[in-house]
């Protein structure tokens, strides 16, 4: 895992002039380098892509449908080598590393799925009213154009996916820009691909640094943008292009409440586990992790150290080791950060109950408590293995608590009645409610992102492949309904 790698360029293997190194959060060894793509280079991809889109858009949908069913089979046999992979570029423990495959799989299965069964038309009777006697109105969804899909370094296969299956799925050329950190994940999507019989042109994966990115972005051939990463970034990117079609998945900080019907041993047994493991899998490098923990008065202190002994269980260390928990963040500047937001929150007066330390890239998972709510990581996500826990009165209370923050993502709620399962529906401000479990739960399939900071638009396959799509009309005249 040390030869330079080729990037993709409209389907066929290309190196550049210049190569940058790939190297392990862990032990700071060299994975693997990648070549760089000229500027020449980009443009011919951009190019291809642009000049094949009516050709794909046109390709029927069982060779789309049969691409992706190929990539998905090539993944399941493939698992163990690009588990390995993921896991030294990204320092992702072996365990998260070959669940991150198993849900690329998913996706590309999924996709290939949607491949057949969408964009079936619809028909709708217009003579309801007389001036539409007659007349019939048949809808169908044709791609917005040549997607650009900016892909982050924390499921570096997995969101890669995202991107990619539901474009080609729908017809849609696809320009991927891996995250600089964590490309090789995504080039080896580029190798199974290649194998199919998409059409030239239809997909390149380009790891260009972060600073050509904007070039991309403001390319006029390129009008739909699919972004993961900070908010940020996303939101410049949106207001950069504001005619183009972005869809943003963007950061949060997601809270597990736990009411005060969950309150049986078992109950609390199983939230802290939960809350323990969703806190800190990934490092705590998911826009879905548990960061804060919000519980009610009754189960509070029963809860609390159920959940810092579940924490202190987490094994840390070497992520090629099987029996790693957590691994190291994604490099040695994250986990300066986050031990520069904890250290600011305890002097503020917090509570520190276990972690608090920093090895190199590594950030021992900790939980916080009496956090005053000005400090910086109890504003911010903190994407790594740090966990707060705040006491509330009741479920209305525990409500606003999870509201008061600009993010708004997705949010876990621990109780056993339906109808606080449905007033939690309601009230609060995410783009995804899970009754009893920690926010942390996806579904590749289900639609996912967020409210206020935390996005706008929607993954999950068939809801990707309608961000990338638009409705066109047809009308029929003169037709005896």
């Amino acid at each position: 895992m040390t030869s330079t790698h080729a990037f993709w360029l409209a389907g066929r293997q290309a190196t550049g002039e210049t190569a940058f190194d790939v190297t392990s959060p862990w032990d700071g060894r060299v994975v693997g380098a990648v070549s760089v793509p000229t500027e020449a280079q980009v443009e011919e991809a951009v190019a291809a892509a642009y000049a094949v889109r009516d050709e794909f858009a046109a390709t029927p949908a069982h060779v789309r449908a049969a691409a992706l069913d190929h990539v998905s089979r090539r993944l399941v046999e493939r698992t163990e080598e690009i588990a390995q992979l993921i896991s030294a570029e990204n320092g992702k423990p072996m365990k998260w590393a070959r669940g991150e495959v198993g849900r690329a799989v998913s996706v590309f299965r999924f996709a290939s799925e949607e491949a057949r069964r969408f964009n079936g038309g619809d028909a709708q009777r217009l003579d309801t009213d007389a001036g539409g006697q007659g007349r019939l109105a048949f809808t169908r969804r044709f791609p917005k154009g040549v997607v650009l899909g900016i892909a982050p370094f924390n499921f570096p296969l997995n969101l890669c996916a995202h991107k990619v299956a539901p474009a080609i799925a729908a017809g849609a050329p696809i320009i991927l820009k891996p995250a600089p950190a964590t490309p090789l994940s995504a080039l080896i999507l580029g190798e199974l691909l290649a194998e199919t019989e998409l059409p030239a042109g239809s997909w390149s994966i380009l790891p260009v640094p972060n600073d050509r990115m904007p070039a991309l972005v403001q390319d006029e051939r390129l009008p739909v943008i699919s972004f993961t990463g900070s908010e940020k970034v996303g939101y410049a990117i949106m207001d950069s292009v504001p005619r183009k079609h972005c869809t943003l998945e963007l950061g949060g900080n997601g809270a597990a409440v736990v009411l005060a019907d969950f309150a049986s041993d078992e109950d609390l047994d199983r939230a802290a586990t939960r809350i323990a493991t969703f806190s800190n899998y990934q490092g705590g490098q998911s826009c879905i992790s548990v960061q804060r923990v919000i519980a009610d008065a009754s189960v509070y202190d029963r809860l609390l150290p159920r959940i810092v002994a579940a924490v202190e269980a987490q094994v840390t260390g070497d992520p090629s080791d099987d029996a790693t928990d957590v691994g190291p963040l994604v490099s040695e500047d994250a986990a300066k950060r986050v031990e520069s937001w904890v250290d600011e929150a305890v002097e503020a007066g917090a509570c520190l109950h276990t972690g608090g330390k920093r090895d190199g890239a590594s950030y021992a998972p900790t939980v916080l408590t009496d956090v005053p709510a000005d400090v910086t990581i109890s504003c911010e996500e903190v994407f790594g293995p740090v966990l707060t826990v705040q006491k509330v009165n009741g479920e209305e209370e525990a409500f606003a608590a999870v509201n008061d923050s600009k993010y708004g993502l997705q949010a876990g709620v621990f109780t056993h009645d339906l109808q606080t399962a449905f007033r939690a529906h309601r009230a609060l401000e995410v783009g995804g409610v899970v009754v009893g479990d920690v926010p942390s739960y996806r579904a590749d399939q289900m639609p996912y992102g967020g409210a206020k900071q935390s996005g706008v638009g929607r993954e999950g396959v068939r809801f990707a492949m309608e961000d990338y799509t638009y409705e066109r009309v047809m009308v029929l005249t003169g037709l005896a309904l």
